[in-house]
């Protein structure tokens, strides 16, 4: 990892999403961990620490929103911010996120600006 380089956690079932946030991601000097479904996620959120975590809402074995209140209840990641994509755009989902402890909801697709926008303003506001 590059010296004051931010670690991102991104989490995602889709593997061509997967590709590009890392890609945009990388491009912006981020150092990405990708991981497919949100009992990876755990796994790596149980020896690492992140400065931001990407999850998608729904994955296999368990959902972005459940992996946010997961980790939400360790100290450690309190206060790591979290952003809960999906492509659902209906309020129940938009709900959920907000109960688990996300910092953001995006909906898909998203432009990589737009992306990065919303990750600056998330590290401005922390």
């Amino acid at each position: 990892m590059a010296a004051g380089a931010r670690r991102v956690l991104v989490a995602d079932d889709d593997l061509g999403h997967l590709k590009l946030l890392e890609l945009v991601l990388s491009a912006h000097h981020f150092d990405v961990a990708t991981v497919e479904n949100g009992h990876d996620a755990l796994t790596y959120l149980q020896s690492n620490t992140p400065d931001l975590m990407i999850l998608d809402v729904h994955m296999p074995y368990m959902t972005g929103p459940d992996v946010c209140a997961r980790a939400r209840r360790l100290t450690r990641l309190r206060t790591v911010p979290i952003i809960i994509m999906t492509s659902l755009l209906d309020d129940a989902t938009r709900l959920k996120a907000e109960a688990a402890g996300a910092d953001l909801f995006l909906t898909k697709p998203l432009t990589g600006q737009d992306l990065n926008g919303a990750i600056r303003e998330l590290f401005r506001r922390a």
